[in-house]
């Protein structure tokens, strides 16, 4: 009797927790792969040869877990399960959006040499900056300033647009997140990217 007070209570418990976590889900792993097919089309298949390395997941703890414990996840998982599948891809086709990257992948045909030869780098929070100066021929520096503002400029609209164009402009920061470690992931072996604080090589 006791446990079946137990169930009954623990259950409405977990539907109040799943409902609430449904409503202001993020959905990481749909956000990565419009990412990468984002990157994929601005940067071209060339420049997304080089996939980060996963590390392997921890092993499992050996103990096993109390059978109400066991019991309680089953009934979590089958309350949140249908609506995780249920959620769709994040849409990343507005006007807006398509005129954003075509705008990027226009200009990424002059930025290319300059992250090639380490004078423009990817920063931490999903954009670009002057890395060396003078690895730009000085004629050039003010064309490299203006191209690397620009980019800055369309990289944020196209975070905060994704995010409004799903009905949740609170998403932006975790849009922007995801793309900066998408665009490491996808960035080709020997461009300079940043990592706490610190610039890193490919």
């Amino acid at each position: 009797m006791k446990f079946l007070k137990w169930l009954t209570g623990s259950t409405a418990g977990l539907m109040l927790v799943s409902c609430v976590t449904i409503n202001i889900y993020f959905p990481a792993a749909a956000a990565e792969k419009a990412a990468d097919r984002i990157i994929e089309d601005v940067w071209g298949p060339a420049s997304s040869q080089q996939e980060e390395v996963k590390p392997e997941p921890e092993e499992q703890s050996q103990a096993k877990p109390a059978e109400n414990h066991n019991i309680a996840l089953s009934v979590l998982n089958w309350l949140v399960a249908p609506a995780a599948a249920a959620a769709p891809d994040l849409n990343v086709s507005s006007p807006a959006i398509n005129e954003i990257q075509t705008n990027m992948k226009s200009r990424h045909g002059s930025l290319k040499a300059y992250y090639e030869s380490g004078a423009v780098g990817l920063t931490e929070n999903g954009l670009v900056t002057v890395r060396n100066a003078k690895a730009i021929a000085l004629k050039d520096r003010n064309k490299v300033k203006g191209l690397v503002a620009d980019e800055n400029k369309d990289r944020n609209a196209l975070y905060a647009e994704i995010a409004r164009a799903n009905g949740h402009p609170e998403w932006k920061a975790d849009i922007q997140s995801t793309f900066a470690r998408r665009w490491v992931s996808k960035a080709s072996s020997g461009w300079w990217y940043q990592s706490s604080g610190a610039w890193k090589q490919k």
